[in-house]
C-alpha cells in the first residue's frame, strides 16, 4: 500500500499535508517536504487503500466507538483534542480512525511506524513549522517503541506539543510505559463482524468496476453488473471463504479478493485458493473443518498419538491457522490433560507460545512441532482439571457457603472479637472447607 512504503535511504516518516486532503500523500525526510513521487492513479493503488473511508459516517463496524453518541464520534464531532491509543487486531480501522480524527481537527498528521522510526524522527516533527496547526502523530505499532523511546516522547505529549495516536495489536497495559499510558485514553477495536465484512465486500465490488451492487437479500450474495450479459458474483461460498480467512481483518479479505479478481477475473473459492497458492486446502477458520481439525489435534495428543497430532498440526499450519491459536490450545492442554503427571509440560507449552509470539511463521511451526511431540508423549493426569470442575459444580449448587471462622483474616479489632482466625493452625489436618462440604474430596 502507498501508506506503507518507506524509503530505505530516508527517514521513515510518513505524513499527509494538510490532513484534510485525503488524496495527497507524502513521505521521506522531514526537510524538505517531498510529495510522494509514486503518485499512482487510484486504480493502481491497492483495493484496501482505494476504499478506505474518508469520513466517520463511512466507517464500517466499531459501533461501540463511532456510533451515535459514542466516545470517538463525540470527540471527533466536537473537535476535542486529546491523545489516545487504539488497541485492536489488524485490519479493523486503526489507521482510518486516526486520519479521520486529524482531519476533524484540521491538523497536520504525521505517520510513523515504530518498527523503523526513532527519536530523531520525533525531533524532526517537533521542529517542523506547522503554520499554527495542531500536530497529530500517528505512531503505528507503538508497542515496538522501547522504554527509552517512549520516555523521549512523553514530554511532548504531556505539554500538548504533539497529540499522540498510538496503534497497537498488543495489550497497552504491558507494552506502553505507565506515565505515557496515563496521559492517553485507550479505545479497544473489535474484529470486524460478518455483517461489517459483508458491507466492505460490497464496497469492494463497486470499486472493482462493478457498479450497482445490490443490498444483501436473504440467502443471496453481493451482485454487481459489469455491463456484460451476465452478472458477476461474490458468491456465498466465496464470501464464507473470505470471512474465515480474514478472521475479522478487512485488509486480508480485500487483499485476497483483489488477488483472485486480478489473476483469474472472478472471485470464487477456487480462485481464492489459487491466489493463496494452496489450491488443495479447504480449511476454513470459521467452518466445520476448523473445529474438526482442532478437535482431532487435541484428541490425538490426549491419546498420546504423536504422529496423528503432528499431522493435524501440519494441516493447520499449511492452511495458515494463527500459530497463537494453536499454541493457546497447547497451553490449556498441558494443564488439563497432563497436569500433575508432568508439571513441566506447562513450562514447555508456555515456551512454545512465547516462541510463536516472537518468531512467527514460517519458523515457529518448528517450535509448535517440538511442543506437540513433547505433550503427546507425556504421561497424562486430569485430576486437577476434574477437581476444578467438581468444585465449580458445588459452587453453582450451594452458592457462597460461609468460610470457617478460623481461616478468616482478623484485620480489625471487631473481627478478632468475632473470633476470626481463632484456633488457626498452619498445618492442621482438619478440613478447611465450608461446614456443608467438610467430607468433600475434589482432588483424587
Amino acid at each position: 500500500m502507498v501508506e506503507r512504503q518507506f524509503s530505505k535511504l530516508r527517514a521513515p516518516v510518513r505524513f499527509r499535508y494538510p490532513a484534510q486532503n485525503f488524496e495527497e500523500e507524502y513521505h521521506g525526510p522531514m526537510d524538505p517536504i517531498r510529495k510522494l513521487e509514486d503518485s499512482r492513479s487510484n486504480g493502481a493503488r491497492p483495493l484496501a487503500a482505494r476504499i478506505r473511508p474518508q469520513k466517520l459516517d463511512d466507517v464500517v463496524g466499531q459501533e461501540h466507538l463511532v456510533g451515535a453518541g459514542k466516545p470517538l464520534r463525540v470527540a471527533i464531532e466536537k473537535k476535542h483534542k486529546f491523545s489516545f491509543i487504539i488497541w485492536g487486531p489488524p485490519g479493523t480501522g486503526k489507521t482510518t480512525i486516526a486520519r479521520i480524527y486529524a482531519r476533524a481537527l484540521d491538523a497536520e498528521l504525521f505517520e510513523l511506524s515504530a518498527v523503523s522510526a526513532g527519536k530523531e524522527d520525533i525531533r524532526k516533527i517537533v521542529a517542523l513549522d506547522a503554520k499554527g496547526k495542531e500536530k497529530v502523530l500517528f505512531l503505528d505499532e507503538i508497542h515496538r517503541f522501547n522504554k527509552s523511546q517512549q520516555d523521549f516522547l512523553l514530554p511532548y505529549v504531556e505539554s500538548g506539543e504533539l497529540t499522540l495516536i498510538g496503534a497497537t495489536t498488543e495489550n497497552p497495559s504491558f507494552e506502553v510505559i505507565a506515565p505515557l499510558l496515563s496521559r492517553c485514553r485507550v479505545f479497544v477495536l473489535e474484529p470486524l463482524s460478518e455483517e461489517a465484512l459483508w458491507q466492505i465486500v460490497g464496497k469492494a465490488c463497486k470499486e472493482l468496476q462493478r457498479p450497482n451492487v445490490k443490498a444483501k437479500p436473504a440467502g443471496r450474495s453481493p451482485v454487481a453488473k459489469t455491463g456484460r450479459s451476465s452478472a458477476t458474483r461474490v458468491g456465498k461460498d466465496a464470501f464464507d471463504w473470505l470471512l474465515g480467512y480474514a478472521n475479522g481483518d478487512a485488509r486480508k479479505a480485500l487483499g485476497m479478493m483483489e488477488g483472485a479478481q486480478s489473476l483469474y477475473g472472478e472471485v470464487t473459492p477456487e480462485t481464492l485458493n489459487k491466489a493463496l497458492e494452496s489450491p488443495h486446502l479447504r480449511y476454513d477458520k470459521k467452518g466445520e473443518e476448523h473445529y474438526d481439525i482442532i478437535s482431532a489435534f487435541i484428541k490425538s495428543m490426549r491419546a498420546s498419538q504423536a504422529d496423528a497430532a503432528i499431522y493435524y498440526l501440519a494441516r493447520m499450519v499449511e492452511a495458515g491457522e494463527d500459530p497463537l491459536f494453536i499454541a493457546r490450545r497447547m497451553v490449556v492442554f498441558a494443564s488439563e490433560d497432563i497436569g500433575l503427571a508432568q508439571p513441566t509440560a506447562l513450562v514447555v507449552a508456555n515456551a512454545v507460545f512465547r516462541a510463536c509470539e516472537t518468531i512467527g511463521y514460517p519458523e515457529c511451526a518448528i517450535n509448535l512441532a517440538h511442543g506437540v511431540a513433547y505433550l503427546a508423549s507425556a504421561k497424562k493426569n486430569r485430576s486437577a482439571y476434574d477437581a476444578l470442575r467438581a468444585a465449580q459444580a458445588d459452587v453453582h449448587e450451594h452458592g457462597n457457603l460461609p468460610i470457617p471462622k478460623k481461616i478468616r483474616n482478623p484485620v480489625t479489632k471487631l473481627m478478632k472479637e468475632l473470633e476470626y482466625g481463632k484456633g488457626y493452625e498452619k498445618y492442621s489436618q482438619e478440613s478447611y472447607l465450608p461446614e456443608k462440604l467438610k467430607k468433600k474430596k475434589y482432588l483424587k
